[in-house]
């Protein structure tokens, strides 16, 4: 399986305007998807900012009539936005924790994070990113984070994480610690856009919706 990410600025004023025709192309993107066995598809928005996320079979590539498909019906609804990554490409991986994948979404909860980049910290970001890797010795997790990626592209972070929630269990006072240190150590080097941190910051950000959700 591969996972693929993308993501676009709505712009001013057009979020209403989005959200419609997103609404009017949806039977034809949807049945895109089905054609080419793409899964798990969803759209995700906070304040004027929009994430997608998708998987597919290894390899798996769009034929050129089904390309020209794709376009035909990205055209319908791209006078609302302006791309932050490059279209067809994804955007650049800064952390992954693949796990065990659940065939059954029904006891998964999602979550999914913005945050923007301080001048000049991408590297900075990946590499302490990297660092947790390394710490878990980039072995398969058992849960209950199932399917955790993170993505950049222009500056932007976005973060999409399934949780098992058979697997969830009390947080304790040692891992709400190390929770705060990390996340207090991250301001450093990025603003969070989401509301994610705002329990221990005492600021106020968006709350993440998805829009729109296809398996």
């Amino acid at each position: 399986m591969e996972r693929h990410a993308f993501a676009m600025k709505v712009k001013a004023g057009r979020m209403n305007d989005y959200r419609k025709k997103l609404g009017e192309i949806w039977p034809e993107l949807t049945a895109l998807l089905d054609r080419n066995k793409v899964k798990n598809f969803s759209i995700w928005n906070a304040e004027d900012l929009i994430f997608g996320y998708y998987e597919n079979e290894d390899g798996a590539k769009l034929s050129e009539e089904e390309v020209a498909a794709k376009d035909a019906i990205t055209a319908k609804i791209d006078d609302t936005f302006d791309w932050i990554s490059t279209p067809g490409e994804d955007m650049r991986l800064m952390y992954h924790n693949f796990g065990i994948v659940r065939e059954n979404k029904e006891l998964i909860r999602h979550r999914m994070f913005m945050t923007k980049l301080k001048a000049g910290c991408e590297e900075e970001y990946k590499r302490r990113h990297d660092g947790l890797i390394a710490q878990r010795g980039d072995t398969v997790d058992p849960g209950p984070d199932s399917n955790f990626s993170i993505w950049c592209a222009g500056g932007y972070i976005f973060g999409y994480d399934e949780i098992d929630t058979t697997m969830e269990v009390e947080e304790t006072v040692e891992s709400r610690e190390q929770t705060v240190e990390w996340e207090m150590r991250q301001l450093g080097i990025m603003d969070w856009i989401t509301n994610d941190v705002d329990w221990m910051t005492g600021d106020v950000h968006a709350d993440v919706k998805r829009l729109a959700w296809h398996n």
